[in-house]
């Protein structure tokens, strides 16, 4: 597995080795002494799977309570990841990197505790899976908005009109965000 450091202290791409043939697939997304080796976490607490259709957009999702380091990955089809460093005293704070991940490039991303997350669906469907570092506690939960014109996210042009659920359109703007020390 190559893992690599992103523009943003922390957060890292993996790229798995994918072996093809005649039949299909296949790839190792998780090997806990690749990423003991590498420091990233080995123990994870849940997994957690979504499937959207194009064009729906997820996020910016984060949690002050109980915050979550992520392991992200697509199994079917491909998506536009974004994270954004909401890390205050951080040299990045409030920068963000975007990544296509994909069913064919087998890319991961791992985004560590003080992060927000979204990512927009650029196929028919796409069936994203993560592994998180702590459990979902609603009373922690925090969106941004996902389209918040301070955070200047170069979003897909052209793709169609995008999808948002009422609860993340009701985000907050980054500027009165909460976000971590």
């Amino acid at each position: 597995m190559n893992i690599e450091e992103t523009a943003i202290s922390g957060l890292r791409v993996l790229t798995p080795k994918i072996f093809r043939d005649e039949r299909g697939a296949f790839l190792e997304s998780y090997n806990e002494r690749v990423m003991g080796e590498a420091g990233l976490p080995t123990h994870w607490v849940q997994d957690n799977f979504s499937v959207s259709k194009k064009n729906v957009v997820r996020g910016l999702h984060y949690q002050i309570v109980q915050p979550q380091g992520k392991l992200v990955r697509v199994a079917y089809g491909a998506v536009l990841d974004v994270v954004v460093d909401l890390r205050r005293g951080s040299p990045t704070f409030g920068k963000h990197v975007a990544a296509v991940l994909s069913a064919e490039n087998g890319k991961m991303l791992w985004i560590p505790i003080g992060f927000g997350h979204a990512f927009w669906a650029l196929s028919e469907t796409a069936v994203f899976f993560y592994k998180v570092t702590d459990y979902y506690a609603p009373q922690g939960e925090r969106t941004i908005l996902w389209n918040d014109p301070d955070l200047a996210i170069a979003w897909p042009k052209n793709a169609g009109e995008p999808i948002v659920s009422a609860k993340d359109q009701q985000g907050i703007p980054f500027k009165s965000a909460e976000v971590f020390a």
